[in-house]
C-alpha cells in the first residue's frame, strides 16, 4: 500500500499470525498509510519472533513515509491465551515455545515505544468498529471464521476484555449440551466445532461415508480440493449435500449469534475470515435463523452481516488499541 495523506496523530499497529505478520501505520481516522506483510517463522522461537514483529513495524513505518517521531504508539494483536493487563503470552498453540513470554515489554524495548497488547480477534473487532462495517454503530459483535472460530466484542468504545483477558471468546459458546463435538481446544460443544472452516471440512467427510448419492464434494475429496471454500461453491451450484451442509453451518453461526445477542444485545454482529466469502446467500441463511430463535425486538434491530477490512482488521485494530492506550484522548481507566 502506498503512502497517502493521514491525520495525525498516528499509530503502529502489528497483527501476529501463525503464519504471517501484518503490519501498517493507521492514522488518527483509522485509515491506513501503510501495509506490509512478512513471514513469521514461528518455530524459529520467541527471540527470533520479537525480532520479526519489530522489523514488520520498522518496515511499515519506512512503507509510511513518516519518521518513527510522530509514531504515538504501537498495538500488537496476538492469538493465543494471554494476560493483557501484563503484557504476556501464556499458551499461544501457533507458537510454540512461546509459552510465559513478556511479549508487549519485549517489543516496547526493540521499537523504543509505549506498546499494548490485545487478542488478536478482540483488535479485529475494534478495527471494524473504529473503521470498517461498524463504523457509527454503538457496540458490535465479531466473530471470526476460519481454522477456528474467534471473536470479539466492543462495547461503547471499549473491548470487552473481562476479569482475566478471556472476555469475547465467541468461539466457545456450548451450543450443543449431549455429545458435544470435540472442539480444537479441547472442550465438548463448542461453537467452533460446528462451524469453523475445520468443522464444516470434517462435518463433509463424515456425510460422504453416510450417503451414495452423487455429489461434487466427492469429486473434490478425490483431488484433494474439498475445503470450505469448495464446499460453498458445490452448494452454490446446486449440489444438494453441499447446500445441507451450509444451511447446517448458517444455523450454527445464528445460534451463536443469538447468544451475544441476549447477553450483549449489540447493534451489529459481524461475521469476518475466510468463511465470509461464502456470499449474500449464505449471509440471508444466518439472518432467517436469528429471527427464528431471537427475542423479536433485537432480531429486528440487530444488523448482521459481514466484516469489510478484511486481513487489514487486525493491524488496524491494534492501532486503535494503541490510540486508546496513548492517544490524546485516550479511555480513563474509571
Amino acid at each position: 500500500m502506498s503512502a497517502s495523506v493521514g491525520r495525525p496523530p498516528f499509530y503502529l499497529g502489528i497483527d501476529l499470525g501463525g503464519t504471517n505478520v501484518k503490519s501498517g501505520v493507521v492514522d488518527d481516522d483509522g485509515q491506513p498509510r501503510s501495509s506490509i506483510s512478512i513471514k513469521t517463522h514461528a518455530d524459529r522461537g520467541p527471540e527470533a519472533g520479537i525480532a520479526t514483529l519489530a522489523e514488520a513495524g520498522r518496515q511499515a513505518v519506512e512503507a509510511s513515509g513518516l519518521s518513527w517521531d510522530e509514531i504515538v504508539g504501537v498495538g500488537l494483536g496476538s492469538p493465543g491465551t494471554m494476560d493483557i493487563p501484563a503484557g504476556m503470552l501464556l499458551d499461544p498453540p501457533n507458537l510454540p515455545g512461546w509459552q510465559n513470554l513478556p511479549i508487549r515489554d519485549l517489543l516496547a524495548a526493540r521499537l523504543g515505544k509505549p506498546t499494548v497488547l490485545q487478542n488478536d480477534a478482540n483488535a479485529a473487532a475494534y478495527g471494524e468498529y473504529w473503521a470498517g462495517a461498524g463504523k457509527g454503530v454503538t457496540s458490535l459483535v465479531l466473530f471470526t471464521l476460519g481454522t477456528g472460530v474467534g471473536g470479539g466484542i466492543v462495547e461503547r468504545g471499549r473491548i470487552i476484555e473481562g476479569s482475566h483477558s478471556h472476555g469475547g471468546e465467541c468461539g466457545h459458546i456450548v451450543i450443543q449440551m449431549e455429545n458435544g463435538r470435540q472442539c480444537g481446544c479441547g472442550g465438548y460443544g463448542h461453537l467452533e466445532a460446528y462451524a469453523s472452516a475445520t468443522a464444516l471440512v470434517k462435518r463433509a467427510l463424515e456425510a460422504l461415508e453416510l450417503t451414495d448419492e452423487p455429489t461434487a464434494l466427492r469429486k473434490h475429496l478425490a483431488e484433494g480440493r474439498l475445503s470450505a471454500r469448495s464446499i460453498n461453491e458445490a452448494s452454490l451450484a446446486g449440489d444438494s449435500l453441499a447446500g445441507l451442509l451450509m444451511r447446517e453451518t448458517a444455523h450454527y453461526l445464528a445460534v451463536g449469534a443469538v447468544c451475544m445477542m441476549h447477553t450483549i444485545n449489540p447493534d451489529m454482529i459481524l461475521f469476518a475470515g475466510g468463511m465470509s466469502n461464502a456470499g449474500p446467500e449464505f449471509m440471508e441463511l444466518i439472518r432467517e435463523g436469528v429471527k427464528r430463535m431471537a427475542f423479536p425486538l433485537p432480531a429486528s434491530k440487530t444488523l448482521i452481516d459481514y466484516a469489510t477490512l478484511g486481513e487489514e482488521a487486525g493491524y488496524i485494530g491494534a492501532a486503535g488499541c494503541a490510540r486508546m492506550a496513548f492517544g490524546p484522548g485516550k479511555l480513563s481507566d474509571d
